[in-house]
């Protein structure tokens, strides 16, 4: 035999390789500039703290709930403060990480839609960050909260804001933290088909409170990512169709039942019995 007997899952090898280098390499690059560009919002101090008052101000004008009130309920237990602290640092970017990975996987269509949503939610909270530096309300007097992180630990940010080189502290404004979660909660029940899936969005309401509690972010900051994700999945379009899971479950047209007794005619059998009565019929109308 001369024809080509290459196993296709060998040929589409390299292929595959070469796209997943090709997406690791655009994320970790997009999230390099994220970082870069966040950084430039650094040594606005004064007008991230003056931006706090007028957030903390304009949410007592809302009739916002304090963020005090998450932390009290938080500090009445040293195991669940530390909890939150460590939700905050350790569950974040791990949880997304693991939510790309798997729909690259197994979700490829819905993975392409995720992204772009995330890329352009990310790219819209740089520009925020750079325009409106804003302090967090563990920083500000007038909110009387503790800086959940310094006091019980974990925590990811360093001691003094000012020259803490590994993150820009007055970037509060909007709470990635909680976009990210809810664009992992809004993929993973668009992806699947579970009965469940509703219950994906636990995570975003827990990453509210804790970035609440902790006094990283107001409520405001949530809100915002909340308007910026909206916008983000009104301009990139969903991936055409339900997922593998989905179509799965939908069940198919079921057969006619056949009478007990009845034997089983085949289709071409019963297309050329068809035939011929229709000529029988013919035959006698003339």
């Amino acid at each position: 035999m001369t024809s080509h007997t290459t196993p296709a899952g060998a040929a589409a090898g390299p292929d595959a390789r070469r796209r997943l280098i090709r997406e690791l390499l655009l994320v970790v690059g997009l999230f390099a500039v994220y970082k870069c560009g966040r950084s430039l919002a650094t040594g606005r101090t004064e007008e991230a703290f003056r931006n706090a008052t007028r957030v903390w101000d304009a949410e007592r004008t809302l009739h916002l709930p304090g963020e005090g009130l998450v932390q009290r309920l938080l500090l009445h237990s040293d195991a669940l403060v530390h909890t939150a602290n460590t939700y905050y640092a350790a569950v974040h970017f791990p949880a997304t990480v693991l939510f790309l990975v798997w729909l690259y996987l197994r979700r490829p269509a819905h993975y392409l839609w995720t992204r772009r949503v995330l890329a352009v939610l990310t790219g819209a909270a740089l520009v925020l960050h750079l325009a409106f530096p804003l302090a967090p309300p563990r920083m500000l007097g007038a909110a009387h909260l503790i800086d959940t992180g310094q006091v019980y630990g974990p925590t990811v940010y360093g001691a003094t804001p000012t020259t803490d080189t590994v993150a820009n502290q007055f970037a509060a404004m909007p709470s990635l933290h909680f976009g990210w979660a809810l664009m992992l909660a809004l993929g993973m029940i668009a992806a699947t088909s579970s009965r469940w899936r509703g219950l994906w969005l636990l995570h975003p309401l827990v990453t509210l409170l804790v970035v609440v509690g902790t006094a990283n972010h107001y409520w405001v900051d949530a809100i915002v990512a909340t308007l910026l994700l909206g916008a983000a999945l009104l301009l990139v379009p969903r991936p055409a169709g339900r997922s593998i899971v989905a179509r799965r479950s939908v069940p198919g047209p079921r057969p006619a039942a056949v009478p007990a007794g009845t034997a089983a005619v085949p289709a071409g059998s019963a297309a050329v019995s068809a035939g011929s009565a229709s000529v029988e019929t013919a035959g006698a109308v003339r």
